[in-house]
C-alpha cells in the first residue's frame, strides 16, 4: 500500500515546459509533458503545496449526500445539528459539539449514535459520514457485530417473550439502517464475516412477523444484486485484460502487426467522445466510497491490531479506473506516433483535439485530461514539423481549461459550471459530470493529511470527517447517473483492447517519423535501436 501511495502522490502535473522536465506519475505511468510553445512558467510557481491544496478544496464541496427513500437528507451548512439528537447526547455522552455541530466523540459513543432505538433514528448525514470513515478505526465487520450486539441487548432481541409491540417499533429502524449500509457500502460484505453478522441479526427481526420476513428478504436480494454485478464486472475486466495481453504479444512479435487506427473505425469526434464517456461512466459507477478512505487511510494509532484494511484490493476498482486514464494517454500518442505520414499524423492529432473538445462539453473532464496528457508526451510533443500542419487554436484553449496553474482555478471554474448544469438538468446528458480524477483523488488525500483523526483527547475527529464525507458524496452524485448515448461494441472494443506502444516504442516510432535533432536525442535513438536489434 506504501508503494503504491507513493506511485500516484509522488506527482505533479503538467506544465508546458523542457522535455520530459514535468510529469504525471499515477501507479507507475508517467506522462510526459514537453515544451512545444515556449511558455517560460517556471517549475516551482506551479507546484502546489499541501496547504495550498487543503485550503482550496475545503470551499469546493457541496451540500447533497447519497440518498435511499424514503428519507431525504443533507449536510447542513453547520454541520451536525445538535438539538435535534440532545436527549441522544445526554443518554450516552461522550459526543461533543460546537455551534449545534457534532465535531467529536469517542468511538464507543459514536457507534452507539448510530444504533436505532424504537424513539430514535440517527440523521443519514450522520449514518454515510460514520459508515465512511469509521473504518479508519475499525474493522466494518467488527463494527457490524457490535451494532448487532447493542441492537440485542438494549431492543432484547434476543428473549423470546420480547414485547411484540416494541418489536414493530424498532424493526423497521434497524432495517433501514442495514439497507443504508448494503445500498451504500455493499462491498463491505464480500467479507463472510460480515454476512454471518448480517444473517443473524436480519433472521432475529424477521422471526414471527410475514411483513419483516418481506423486508429482509429484500435488503439481501438487492445486496446480492450488487454484488453480483460486481463480480460480473470484474470478469468482465479480466476477459479485457486477457485480450489485451493477447494483442500485445502479437505486437512484440511483429511490431508491423498494427494496421488499423481510430479513424479507420470511427472518424466523428462527437461519436468517440460519446463511447469515451460509456467507459468513464461505466468504470466510475463500481468505485466504493469507501475506496477514498481504504486507499489512503493510516493506521490508527490506538489500534493494536493491524491497518484495518490493506493491500490494493481494497481500492482495486478505484486503481483500475486510473489505469484507464493512463491507458487513453498511452493509446492517444500511439495513434499519432503510428502514422508513417506527417500529413496523416497531424489529421489523428486534429481529429482528437476534437475528441477533447467533445469531452469538455459533455463534462467528461478525466477522458479530456488524458487525451491533452497523451499530445502532451514527449514523442508527440517533439514532432514539431508534424504539429506546424496543425491548427492549435483549440487545443490551446482546452490547455487553458486544463492549466495547473493556481491550484487548477480554470478546470475546478468549469467543473462547478457542469455541477450546476447537473443539478438543474432537464436531460439525463446534461446530468453528465466526470471529474479529472487524479486531482479528485489528491483532493482528497490533502484533506485526509491535513487533519488528524483523533484530537489529543484520544476523541475520533468528526469534524474532519464531515468534510470527507461531503467531498466523497459529491462524487456519489456523479458516479449515479446513466450514460444517455448507444453504445458502439466496435469503439468500445477497440479502445479498452487496442495495443499501445510502450514508452520506449513510442520514442522509437518518434525518431523514425523525423529524426533527432540533438545529441542527447541521437544517443537515446542509438539506445533504442540497439535494445530492439539485441531482442531480435
Amino acid at each position: 500500500m506504501a508503494k503504491f501511495l507513493v506511485e500516484l502522490l509522488g506527482c505533479t502535473l503538467p506544465e508546458k515546459g523542457s522535455s520530459p522536465r514535468f510529469e504525471v506519475r499515477i501507479w507507475g505511468h508517467t506522462d510526459h509533458f514537453s515544451e512545444r510553445h515556449g511558455d517560460k512558467k517556471s517549475k516551482k510557481d506551479l507546484l502546489l503545496s499541501k496547504d495550498r491544496w487543503a485550503h482550496t478544496i475545503y470551499t469546493q464541496f457541496t451540500d447533497k449526500m447519497p440518498q435511499t427513500p424514503p428519507f431525504p437528507g443533507a449536510f447542513p451548512t453547520s454541520g451536525y445539528n445538535k438539538n435535534l439528537y440532545q436527549t441522544k447526547e445526554e443518554a450516552y455522552g461522550g459526543l461533543y459539539y460546537h455551534d449545534n455541530s457534532l465535531v467529536s466523540g469517542s468511538l464507543e459513543a459514536l457507534i452507539q449514535h448510530l444504533v436505532p432505538t424504537v424513539d430514535y433514528y440517527p440523521d443519514r448525514t450522520y449514518i454515510f459520514t460514520f459508515l465512511l470513515s469509521s473504518r479508519l478505526f475499525i474493522h466494518p465487520h467488527e463494527l457490524m457485530s457490535k451494532v448487532r450486539q447493542l441492537c440485542v441487548e438494549q431492543q432484547r432481541l434476543s428473549d423470546p417473550q420480547a414485547d411484540k409491540t416494541r418489536l414493530r417499533k424498532i424493526a423497521p429502524k434497524v432495517l433501514q439502517l442495514l439497507t443504508e449500509w448494503t445500498e451504500t457500502f455493499p462491498y463491505d460484505f464480500r467479507d463472510e464475516r460480515m454476512m454471518r453478522s448480517l444473517k443473524e441479526l436480519t433472521h432475529r427481526l424477521a422471526s414471527g412477523d410475514e411483513l419483516y420476513r418481506k423486508a429482509v428478504q429484500q435488503v439481501t436480494q438487492g445486496l446480492i444484486r450488487k454484488l453480483t454485478a460486481l463480480s460480473q464486472y470484474e470478469e468482465a475486466l479480466a476477459k479485457i485484460n486477457a485480450t489485451l495481453t493477447d494483442r500485445l504479444a502479437v505486437l512484440k512479435a511483429k511490431p508491423q502487426s498494427i494496421q488499423r487506427d481510430v479513424l479507420s473505425l470511427c472518424s466523428d469526434p462527437f461519436t468517440l467522445a460519446q463511447q469515451l464517456t460509456h467507459i468513464e461512466l461505466e468504470r466510475l459507477s463500481y468505485i466504493g466510497p469507501e475506496e477514498f478512505i481504504q486507499a489512503f487511510g493510516p493506521k490508527d494509532p490506538l489500534d493494536n491490531d493491524k491497518s484495518c484494511f490493506g493491500g490494493h484490493k481494497k481500492a482495486g476498482n478505484l486503481q483500475t479506473y486510473v489505469e484507464w486514464f493512463n491507458r487513453l494517454s498511452y493509446l492517444v500518442a500511439t495513434e499519432i506516433c503510428m502514422a508513417v505520414k506527417k500529413k496523416h499524423r497531424a489529421r489523428v492529432i486534429e481529429f482528437f483535439i476534437d475528441v477533447a473538445r467533445e469531452c469538455f462539453n459533455i463534462g467528461n473532464f478525466n477522458s479530456l485530461m488524458a487525451i491533452i496528457s497523451g499530445m502532451n508526451m514527449s514523442p508527440v510533443s517533439r514532432l514539431k514539423k508534424t504539429w506546424g500542419k496543425v491548427k492549435t487554436a483549440k487545443f490551446d484553449i482546452l490547455e487553458h481549461q486544463m492549466d495547473p496553474s493556481s491550484n487548477f482555478y480554470n478546470y475546478r471554474t468549469a467543473l462547478r459550471g457542469a455541477n450546476q448544469r447537473s443539478i438543474t438538468a432537464h436531460s439525463s446528458r446534461e446530468k453528465i459530470v466526470i471529474p479529472f480524477f487524479s486531482l479528485l483523488i489528491k483532493d482528497i488525500y490533502f484533506l485526509n493529511e491535513g487533519c488528524a483523526n483523533r484530537l489529543p483527547s484520544g476523541h475520533v475527529n468528526f469534524e474532519k470527517f464531515w468534510e470527507l464525507a461531503k467531498q466523497v458524496s459529491e462524487f456519489m452524485t456523479w458516479r449515479q447517473v446513466e450514460c444517455p448515448f448507444e453504445r458502439d461494441r466496435k469503439i468500445l472494443q477497440y479502445l479498452l483492447t487496442a495495443p499501445v506502444f510502450s514508452e520506449d516504442a513510442l520514442c522509437l516510432a518518434s525518431y523514425e517519423s523525423e529524426g533527432p535533432e540533438n545529441t542527447m536525442e541521437k544517443d537515446r535513438w542509438k539506445s533504442l535501436r540497439s535494445s530492439l536489434l539485441n531482442r531480435v
